[in-house]
């Protein structure tokens, strides 16, 4: 007797549609993002731009959101993945209700709707805290580099620039010169059949590379002047006003800078979160081109008291972020501040103190770290924010921006911490389930 298989007719053509929730199991992901745009976003800001009433209707912008969100929480950054996804994958399509946007109908609401997206931080934000996952008892700050979307090897100094722009002018001059002489010989030659002004590629490509250099060097010069602007005259190494040689800027993402990570130089953006130690929910983000932290602190302070309407009572943050304006602005907003004012070796049971003035805020900050020990608030940090980092970028593999320009990679740093955020309230959600279907 021959085994009995189950019936395998891809031809078969179903009699009736099959249902969303059908696509993929109860309580997966797919549902919950799609549930929570739906029903407990506030999307009004997006509908707003929508006020034509001619041509094709477009998708619904709840659905675009919702797809954005999903693709983002599954590691799917591109909007080319994304769309592929709408075509061939399950989960996507009970996101999107079967429907297939292509990938540049995807690229081009995320670069509309930049700005109403990053407002859909704070909207997850205050769902998390009401479900739970946010106590402000302690906070964790920390930055991370991320890659640009440009490489470090098409930055120039302006030192280069200054001796490379008469170089290429010069040579610029010398080929058009050439290419006249030769038009002027086919001429004779060939006779009057072209205009003879017609530039050649081999001289186009010159020409352009030509005026990135010179528009990145006056944008440089333009820097240093309003440096100098700021700053009191005082003795340097070049003129006032005047950038230094090694200043350099990028000609694929201007905004980006040359930022050293554990594993070198890469040219990037600073990212910087901070973390609720409750679940690990980001309560404030933000994103610039300055490589230092400590610049950032006090925004980040501030973005958690606008986003939520209370401060921490507990901040720990590395080194990188101390400094006497820091730990007064701290201190002003009554918060318990824990930050390392240097390295914290392996095996030490305190950060080891750079050299401060004995009756300094920052003396006093390293003697207080000393006393707790390795059982003080400061061992939080490390625990909280750095696993964030983790899961952003080896769990779900973000590791470069898709975009270019400071506001734009902002929007999508915005966009990364919303998904996180997103992720912990489903896995709350699921936590809570089995306890909420006993109950009932």
């Amino acid at each position: 007797m021959s085994k009995t298989f189950r019936d395998w007719e891809p031809d078969q053509v179903w009699l009736l549609p099959p249902s969303l929730q059908d696509l993929v199991p109860t309580g997966h992901v797919a549902h919950f993002v799609r549930d929570t745009v739906r029903n407990g976003l506030d999307l009004e800001t997006i509908l707003a731009s929508y006020g034509e009433e001619r041509g094709f209707p477009p998708y619904h912008p709840g659905m675009m959101v919702a797809l954005l969100l999903y693709g983002y929480s599954q590691g799917v950054y591109s909007s080319r993945r994304i769309a592929r996804g709408c075509e061939e994958r399950l989960d996507f399509a009970a996101v999107t209700a079967m429907q297939r946007p292509d990938f540049r109908t995807i690229s081009d609401f995320r670069k509309r709707h930049s700005e109403a997206l990053r407002g859909l931080f704070v909207q997850v934000l205050r769902l998390c805290r009401e479900a739970g996952l946010v106590k402000l008892g302690h906070v964790a700050l920390d930055g991370t580099k991320l890659k640009a979307n440009a490489s470090k090897h098409k930055a120039m100094s302006y030192a280069r620039m200054v001796e490379a722009e008469p170089k290429l002018a010069a040579e610029v001059a010398a080929w058009l010169k050439a290419a006249g002489q030769a038009d002027r010989a086919e001429d004779r030659r060939h006779g009057g059949e072209r205009r003879g002004d017609e530039t050649p590629d081999w001289v186009a490509n010159k020409e352009r590379r030509l005026a990135k250099i010179r528009e990145a060097k006056a944008a440089l010069e333009a820097e240093a002047q309003a440096a100098a602007a700021d700053k009191p005259s005082g003795r340097g190494k070049q003129p006032p006003g005047t950038p230094a040689g090694k200043a350099q800027r990028n000609f694929t993402d201007p905004q980006s800078r040359i930022m050293k990570t554990r594993d070198g130089f890469i040219q990037g953006f600073n990212a910087q979160a901070a973390v609720d130690a409750t679940a690990q929910v980001i309560v404030a983000e933000t994103l610039s081109n300055q490589a230092s932290d400590c610049p950032h602190l006090v925004g980040l302070v501030e973005q958690i008291a606008s986003n939520l309407a209370a401060v921490p009572e507990q901040v720990s943050a590395d080194a990188g972020y101390c400094s006497e304006d820091n730990l007064v602005a701290l201190e002003s907003r009554k918060i318990d501040a824990h930050i390392a004012t240097g390295r914290h070796k392996h095996g030490a049971t305190a950060p080891q103190a750079r050299p401060s003035p004995p009756h300094s805020r920052a003396a006093a900050m390293a003697a207080k770290l000393c006393a707790a020990g390795r059982q003080g608030p400061y061992r939080l940090r490390k625990q909280v924010v750095e696993p964030v980092f983790g899961q952003i970028k080896q769990a779900r593999g973000f590791r470069q921006f898709l975009r270019r320009g400071l506001v734009a990679v902002q929007s999508e740093w915005s966009l990364i911490c919303t998904v996180h955020n997103l992720l912990k309230l489903a896995a709350a959600r699921r936590l809570l389930q089995p306890e909420m279907t006993a109950s009932a």
